[in-house]
């Protein structure tokens, strides 16, 4: 029997072509770092509403007790991106880390009563003066609660370096101060509302209501060479954060939106449903890093002078 050979004639001009499937965009995996505060809104409602996802970004938020360790996880590549305060990321430049700024999380505002310093009940801490020689414990030395904090006492006549201030993670804000360890902790919601709700402490200072307007409170950051090598992964994740700017700023969302940080801060509803969210400011300008960069410099908590222009991504 002949073996039949099948031959395929060639295509006419203007005949239909075989389709090939279009290849896919390859998707970027980012573990994002983040500490348990609202300002990280934009991060979670990027995931979960899909906005990361529709730009082929499968990003994976994972919780870091003390905002001061993201920096180096960062750099040892255990996080692409991380969250750290202001001035966390300032001196982890200061000291040698090449890191630039994504975007930005939270905001300061002169309503903001989401963190305050908190003193133990019975020791009737009131004024800045009060605090000279007390324990107070803070979230992360040289963070955004410790820097501003410090600002407050100095602008109200307090040497900053007459107060012992000790490290100490949110969740154990609560039974430091109720075991006496510390006389206050500049703490921020959840935390303060379950301190305030039990009796262990009271607000001393809605302090932070002296900081400029409008200035970052998180930063979203990533090594350089990482940027430079995901472009567009890092474009579009400052593209997600503005649409979660967007989700967040309108106020029918509200119901989900804190569903959504309940997610990731693991709150009880009674205290999710009196929190205070902090306003969203994804996309960072010279001129808010620039505000820290002074107020750290009147802190003397920098060696040298940061050009700003060189540290956003563009």
């Amino acid at each position: 029997m002949k073996r039949r050979r099948l031959v395929l004639a060639p295509l006419a001009a203007g005949a239909a072509t075989l389709a090939l499937p279009a290849r896919a965009q390859a998707t970027t995996r980012i573990v994002y770092g983040y500490t348990a505060v609202t300002d990280f809104a934009s991060v979670f409602v990027a995931v979960e509403e899909g906005y990361f996802k529709k730009r082929n970004l499968e990003v994976e938020p994972k919780f870091i007790p003390l905002n001061s360790t993201i920096p180096a996880a960062i750099q040892s590549d255990s996080l692409q991106i991380g969250g750290p305060t202001p001035s966390v990321y300032l001196q982890s430049v200061d000291g040698g880390l090449d890191h630039v700024v994504v975007g930005g999380g939270g905001l300061t505002a002169k309503s903001q009563t989401g963190y305050a310093v908190v003193g133990r009940a019975g020791t009737g801490i009131r004024s800045a003066q009060d605090f000279v020689g007390k324990k107070v414990g803070v979230p992360g030395l040289g963070a955004f609660l410790h820097v501003g904090f410090r600002g407050w006492l100095k602008q109200s006549g307090v040497d900053y370096k007459k107060v012992n201030f000790i490290e100490a993670s949110f969740p154990q804000h609560g039974d430091l101060l109720r075991g006496g360890s510390l006389d206050a902790v500049v703490t921020a919601d959840p935390f303060m509302a379950r301190i305030l709700d039990s009796g262990a402490g009271y607000v001393a200072s809605y302090y932070g209501t002296f900081l400029t307007e409008g200035m970052p409170t998180i930063l979203h950051t990533a090594r350089r060479d990482w940027v430079a090598k995901n472009q567009a992964a890092a474009r579009g994740f400052r593209e997600a954060l503005v649409e979660a700017a967007a989700f967040i700023n309108k106020p029918a969302n509200e119901a989900r939106l804190r569903a959504i940080i309940g997610k990731y801060i693991k709150v009880p509803p009674e205290v999710l449903a009196k929190m205070q969210i902090s306003p969203p400011g994804p996309v960072i300008v010279e001129k808010q890093l620039d505000y820290w960069v002074g107020l750290m410099k009147d802190q003397e908590m920098l060696r040298t002078d940061p050009k700003v222009a060189t540290l956003i991504a563009r």
